[in-house]
């Protein structure tokens, strides 16, 4: 039996917006708009929304069940598509709310869709070119036709902005499920989580998703168990670290342990290699839980140029001198950050820097000069071979896990978008929150350029 890779459309919540916004202007007459979409270059198909033309309204013969708009839109499209071998997907409105293809839609395609192979110049796209209709409620169904114009549904059309929302062939209902029952349980058995990291905050993230449902997990860490950290990695035994187990292994065997409805990748590299960042790019969710500025850039760069959502945790123990020359806690923190495709990214939050990722840089290839700047770990200014911080890994992990069900499965009270970054303060007994608006975007990290060589941007990790 032949296996087919999935065919995924994914767009930023901003587009989505935008389209919604001008195919549904509140006459009840359809509209039209031409998405163009780049090949994200992995095993699935994944089509990421890269530019988005919207038809004008006044240029259409519109009515409720019938759209009838100028060829021109579809050829300056095909002329934008070729030069970068991209992907055209033609989107109309369903005012009505019919979840499928009318007959009329069926003969449009019949014509439209052949026109523009007809009209490409050079070797068809991969993945093909497509229709799709969106509904009231914003749901959109799409398909995808080959250069021999047989057709195929997109299995998954998923937006990623404020909250996450995953549309998926055949399902009954666009609704998405409600937060901690049964259907979210459904729902998540289908997504795929990667966890990069799997130590003291990761393995605490890995060990909810796994026991929460997630259908597969890739796990990302080149590091292995030792005895100091027994007492922050879950699962982690006498018996993994007197054999130097790999992180990766220990945590894998343990979910089967539990779940034998799960799919494990494991992947025992640093996220700085070719083959993690592949593994990390086919995942619907990455989970950033590593404590290097590099492996936070290299992670915010997968989830630009892969339009993933990503989520950053970090805790950090400061100190201070007392009069009597003794340290004490001057605080207990820690900090979740969501990260959106074209919204602000970690490095314009600061949570890395140009100056960390040079420090990082100087310790691997001259680890004697910047011995003298050596971060002291979670305390600072104080060496812990194994400090007891779970309980503080565990609040942090937690928080970015229900960070996660919050997006997906909207049940707060509040805006979403008002939490972009949460901060706890337990000393304090504080909480803070930040808004995407509270940030800058730099626009230094490239949107939906998936497998462009060099990968990421990044000459190190170039074919």
């Amino acid at each position: 039996m032949t296996i087919h890779p999935r065919t995924l459309l994914t767009m930023t919540g901003g587009q989505h917006r935008q389209l919604h916004s001008h195919l549904f202007p509140g006459d009840g007459l359809e509209a039209a708009a031409v998405l163009l979409c780049r090949d994200a270059g992995l095993n699935d198909r994944k089509l990421m929304v890269i530019d988005l033309t919207l038809v004008p309204h006044d240029q259409c013969r519109r009515s409720p069940y019938l759209l009838v708009w100028p060829g021109q839109f579809i050829a300056d499209a095909i002329n934008v598509a070729e030069d970068d071998g991209l992907s055209i997907i033609l989107l109309h409105s369903h005012p009505g709310g019919f979840r499928q293809f009318s007959d009329l839609d069926n003969e449009s395609d019949a014509e439209v869709i052949t026109s523009i192979f007809a009209g490409w110049g050079g070797v068809s796209p991969r993945a093909g070119h497509g229709s799709a209709i969106m509904m009231p409620d914003g749901e959109v169904i799409g398909r995808i036709y080959d250069d021999r114009h047989q057709c195929r549904a997109i299995d998954t059309v998923s937006v990623v902005g404020d909250e996450m929302r995953f549309w998926r062939n055949g399902c009954e209902s666009s609704e998405a499920p409600m937060a901690f029952g049964a259907d979210m349980t459904c729902e998540l058995g289908k997504l795929h989580a990667c966890i990069i990291g799997v130590s003291g905050t990761g393995s605490i993230v890995a060990e909810q998703l796994a026991r929460m449902g997630f259908g597969k997990m890739t796990l990302i860490d080149y590091d292995r168990v030792e005895g100091k950290n027994l007492n922050r990695i879950l699962n982690s035994t006498l018996s993994d670290a007197s054999s130097n187990a790999r992180k990766v292994d220990m945590f894998a065997a343990a979910i089967r342990g539990y779940r034998a409805d799960i799919e494990v990748v494991i992947v025992g590299q640093t996220i700085a290699s070719r083959e993690a960042v592949f593994a990390a790019a086919e995942a619907d969710v990455i989970f950033s839980c590593v404590d290097s500025s590099e492996g936070r850039h290299i992670a915010d760069r997968i989830a630009q140029a892969f339009m993933i959502p990503l989520f950053d945790m970090g805790v950090s123990i400061p100190t201070r001198k007392r009069p009597d020359g003794y340290t004490a806690i001057a605080e207990v923190i820690g900090r979740v950050d969501y990260i959106q495709p074209s919204g602000s990214t970690l490095g314009d939050r600061g949570v890395y820097t140009a100056a960390s990722l040079r420090a990082e840089y100087l310790a691997r290839v001259s680890p004697e000069t910047y011995a003298s700047q050596l971060d002291d770990g979670y305390i600072k200014g104080a060496v812990e071979e194994a400090p007891s911080v779970i309980a503080l890994n565990m609040r942090a992990a937690s928080a970015a896990v229900l960070e996660f069900v919050a997006r997906a499965f909207p049940f707060r009270h509040g805006r979403n978008s008002q939490q972009a970054r949460s901060i706890f303060a337990l000393a304090d007994g504080d909480e803070d929150h930040f808004g995407e608006t509270d940030f800058q975007r730099g626009g230094i990290l490239e949107v939906a350029v998936g497998a462009r060589e060099p990968l990421l941007g990044l000459p190190d990790l170039g074919a």
